[in-house]
């Protein structure tokens, strides 16, 4: 059973951990480059800001992927836990550092929590964080079979999904789903740095969506993306090849050149589709996905509480639910996904226009 553990690295990942097992009753000692980052996060309640008096079970390294074999190798050295585990993003080249510098491999497991944010620091951090996420684990040839159990105790605990890959399937899978997404939105969001104030006056939801993960720490994703260059390139490579077709078809069609153009650009949208309609839903999503009722509130405290409310009152279960602010406004638009069967009957309880789109 997991009762004490060590946390090296109080970050939003980090401090995340540690909130997260202590409130389920595990002993957590925290360890940080910057001493105030340790202390803010065992003021917020994830931990003890000092050495542990002997070995911990686990140990968790929430350090940088370029920083995890020279941690680790450093932790070991002085006995800290049983077994090690870490958080970072990249697999294969730290597990290449870690062989090469003689750590002892069978006491380690890599992890890395398919969770975050766009906040950094002991003060984004949530003991909920991994609730329902995948914790992708990423062992060495000879990881022993106590390490497998601490590690994943450890993923149980904090309420994630193991998810067992080798080091260059999970470097190309991150590529695809995690890093070349934020280096595109930083791309997207770089569109917007010199544009005139009425162009961006005009921003809605679908910017603000495409662009959230931009507000991201530029060093700290710099790290990452050096770190997987070489599978974040691959996927960018390929989606040149699309950007290019699409500006040839978008050329063509202000040419008014509807000849293959349309038919070119409605096969990426189409694609654009199918792709998206293969992200993971909650289980038990109908076939078909959700529908979204769209509702107008006003900004006042109170308002977001009275609609949940009225939504339980007409016995509709919210699926997910996504909020359009209107900059200079005292609105916003609530977006409510719910079941097909669900739709009408939560329109006419609301008594909203019934204009319902499907997800």
């Amino acid at each position: 059973m997991l009762r004490t553990a060590a946390v090296v690295g109080a970050g939003l990942i980090g401090t995340s951990v540690a909130l997260a097992l202590s409130s389920r009753g595990v002993t957590v000692y925290l360890s940080d480059r910057e001493p105030m980052a340790a202390l803010t996060a065992s003021a917020l309640g994830a931990g003890h800001a000092e050495d542990p008096p002997g070995p911990v079970d686990v140990a968790v390294l929430a350090v940088p992927p370029a920083d995890i074999a020279a941690t680790l190798a450093a932790v070991q050295s002085r006995g800290l836990a049983h077994a090690y585990t870490d958080v970072a993003s990249v697999k294969a080249r730290a597990l290449a550092e870690i062989e090469e510098s003689g750590c002892d491999t069978g006491s380690y497991l890599g992890g890395h929590p398919m969770a975050g944010g766009e906040r950094s620091g002991p003060l984004a951090a949530r003991a909920d964080l991994f609730e329902g996420r995948v914790w992708a684990l990423v062992p060495t040839r000879d990881t022993s079979d106590d390490t497998w159990r601490t590690v994943r105790e450890l993923v149980t605990l904090v309420g994630a999904t193991p998810l067992v890959l080798d080091a260059a399937g999970h470097d190309r899978a991150v590529a695809l789903v995690s890093h070349a997404p934020h280096l595109v939105a930083s791309l997207m969001a770089a569109r917007l740095e010199h544009a005139a104030e009425a162009e961006v006056g005009m921003a809605g939801q679908g910017v603000r969506d495409v662009t959230r993960v931009a507000a991201g720490d530029p060093h700290l994703w710099r790290e990452i993306l050096a770190a997987n260059a070489s599978s974040v390139a691959d996927v960018l490579t390929e989606l040149a090849t699309d950007l290019d077709e699409a500006v040839a078809a978008l050329r063509a069609l202000a040419a008014d050149d509807d000849g293959t153009a349309s038919v070119a650009l409605t096969a990426l949208l189409a694609r654009g589709t199918a792709g998206h309609g293969r992200l993971p839903h909650k289980r038990g999503t109908p076939r078909g996905g959700y529908v979204t009722v769209s509702v107008l509130v006003g900004d006042q405290p109170g308002e977001l509480a009275r609609l949940f409310t009225d939504v339980s009152a007409a016995g509709v279960n919210i699926e997910d639910v996504f909020i359009d602010h209107a900059p200079g406004q005292i609105t916003g638009m609530v977006e409510l996904l719910v079941t097909a069967e669900n739709a009408g009957r939560l329109t006419r309880s609301l008594r909203v226009p019934s204009t319902v789109m499907a997800r």
